[in-house]
């Protein structure tokens, strides 16, 4: 039985509908909560495969939350040896910064239902291509990475040009959220931070970023995107399989 290692960073932003999933096909899962074991080192030895999920902190403060140089360094270390690693929003920013690619605040930040769109490369992807040309997926961030040089570029959406990227043949970065169902997107609606984050950006877009409008859109979308993303995460855990083949990555320190 295959053991996936899991970094989780909240306690409101879990695996979701992910989880089921990993449980069906019968891996075993170790979960990383930073937020309740800040001081935790993961021997990545030990794993098949990495999910970094999302958090309300970002890569430029590890100087204040070390944890996430301890998840940088595992990241790095799950790539050397080859072994599937998908980052979800701030795990695909910690991907990106890896790979020696920046990761920054964005000028216009995305809450609530965008359509995403994907490149020629995302189209044939292995895992990617069950999302088409296009699909409308939920997002919450207002930090965003560069596709990293030697990844493809898999996906975009209109004020985002970077939302998703593979690097190599399994190690996957995305900006959005294909974990959500109607229930965890109701949780992070009456979180009273989330809340007083969806206020403090929400009038940058009040077209989508208002709590009745998502709840709206999210009627309407969840369904179709949760069938998707069941595919998109079932193809990933097809790579937790496969065998393992070790890269060299430019050695780095974390500051």
């Amino acid at each position: 039985m295959s053991r996936l290692l899991v970094f989780q960073h909240v306690a409101a932003e879990p695996l979701g509908t992910l989880d089921r999933l990993i449980r069906r096909r019968g891996h075993r899962i170790r979960f990383a909560n930073f937020e309740r074991q800040p001081d935790f080192e993961p021997n990545v030895d030990r794993y098949r495969g990495l999910v970094v999920l999302g958090g309300p902190m970002n890569v430029e403060d590890q100087a204040r939350r070390p944890h996430l140089k301890t998840e940088l360094r595992a990241i790095e270390h799950m790539l050397e040896q080859g072994k599937p690693v998908l980052g979800i929003c701030l795990g695909a920013q910690l991907l990106a910064h890896v790979l020696g690619a920046p990761v920054r605040r964005h000028e216009a930040p995305e809450i609530g239902w965008y359509p995403l769109h994907t490149t020629p490369a995302g189209r044939e992807d292995a895992v990617l291509s069950p999302l088409g040309d296009t699909s409308p997926v939920f997002q919450w961030h207002r930090y965003s990475f560069e596709v990293p040089s030697e990844a493809t570029h898999l996906a975009s959406t209109a004020g985002c040009e970077q939302q998703a990227f593979r690097y190599g043949e399994n190690a996957y970065g995305f900006q959005f959220h294909l974990e959500m169902d109607e229930a965890l997107i109701e949780r992070w609606l009456r979180n009273p931070a989330y809340r007083e984050e969806l206020a403090e950006l929400g009038g940058l877009d009040p077209a989508r970023a208002d709590v009745e409008t998502i709840r709206r859109h999210t009627r309407e979308h969840i369904a179709g995107m949760q069938s998707r993303a069941d595919e998109v995460f079932n193809r990933f855990l097809d790579l937790v399989g496969r065998p393992q083949r070790r890269i060299t990555l430019p050695s780095r320190e974390w500051v």
